[in-house]
């Protein structure tokens, strides 16, 4: 089971969803903006590849963080901040039969598709 998680209007998952459209892959679309993301969830894919993997800091997000938020971040300050708001986790993040892939690119999607 495929299952993309993000937000339906960020570009990174438009392009994400319509390669995965593209190739014929079924997926189940979790929007954790509207369906929320629980902290299970959310500390199982810190187990598996890293709150520093997930925490996107190039968004828009993260820009809005205090410089002292920023400054002090650790595993648990970002854990309660990707909680707070899930739209500062890097997107998509593809569970593939319990193996996470962070980010977007053909080449990539490729190699995990084919």
């Amino acid at each position: 089971m495929v299952v993309i998680n993000g937000i339906p209007n960020c570009d990174t998952m438009k392009k994400a969803r319509k390669w995965l459209d593209a190739q014929g892959v079924e997926y189940r679309f979790h929007d954790f903006k509207k369906q929320g993301l629980e902290r299970e969830v959310l500390l199982e894919w810190v187990k598996k590849v890293g709150w520093e993997t997930l925490l996107n800091r190039r968004g828009m997000m993260w820009r809005k963080l205090s410089d002292e938020a920023k400054a002090n971040i650790d595993e648990a300050s970002a854990i309660e901040i990707m909680l707070e708001t899930p739209t500062i986790i890097k997107r998509p993040v593809v569970d593939v039969d319990g193996v996470l892939h962070i980010g977007f690119s053909d080449a990539g999607y490729v190699k995990i598709f084919t």
